[in-house]
């Protein structure tokens, strides 16, 4: 006589922690947090965590040099260029980050109320986040809104990978003259 086997119990997915947080500099996340199951977070992941939550203070307080100190030597970056925008453009080293966003701070005023960092996700070494970007370019006047995603990859405490997708058009068109 055969006999059914016991039935399988179901495994846990392993889903993202959704709970609601906020970040060191002040964004409010909601959504995917931390993409390791439960009793899970490695030691990469925690360390890839703070090297976002200092990026994200260390961008709220707008001082270009402290964010470049967060990257490698050589960076791994990517930014659609558009010559309609000043300060994008490629870059590959800590000097170079450190230009951007100083140029990036000489060419818009930020939208506090409009930029928000909606998900984080962190896995190991690599970091998804995802949100809205907002602000005045300053020679037109004009102000734009972006939906944002961005890959980070955090190798030794320091960022190694920076790959930021945005609605180039929209922040095009706000950098365009009438």
């Amino acid at each position: 006589m055969t006999t059914a086997p016991p039935p399988r119990t179901p495994r846990t997915p392993r889903t993202a922690d959704t709970n609601a947080t906020t970040t060191a500099a002040g964004f409010s996340t909601t959504g995917p947090t931390d993409a390791a199951a439960p009793g899970e977070v490695t030691d990469t992941t925690a360390a890839t965590r703070a090297a976002v939550e200092a990026f994200l203070t260390r961008l709220q307080e707008g001082s270009p040099d402290r964010v470049a100190e967060l990257f490698a030597e050589r960076v791994d970056w990517m930014i659609a260029e558009n010559p309609a925008v000043p300060w994008l453009r490629p870059r590959s080293t800590r000097a170079d980050v450190a230009a951007h966003f100083r140029e990036l701070g000489e060419g818009q005023r930020p939208d506090p109320s409009g930029t928000s960092v909606d998900a984080i996700v962190v896995a190991g070494p690599e970091a998804m986040l995802s949100g809205w970007l907002a602000g005045t370019v300053l020679a037109t006047g004009k102000s734009f809104r972006s939906p944002f995603a961005m890959r980070l990859t955090v190798e030794h405490g320091l960022i190694v990978r920076y790959h930021v997708v945005e609605d180039s058009l929209a922040i095009a068109a706000a950098c365009t003259a009438d």
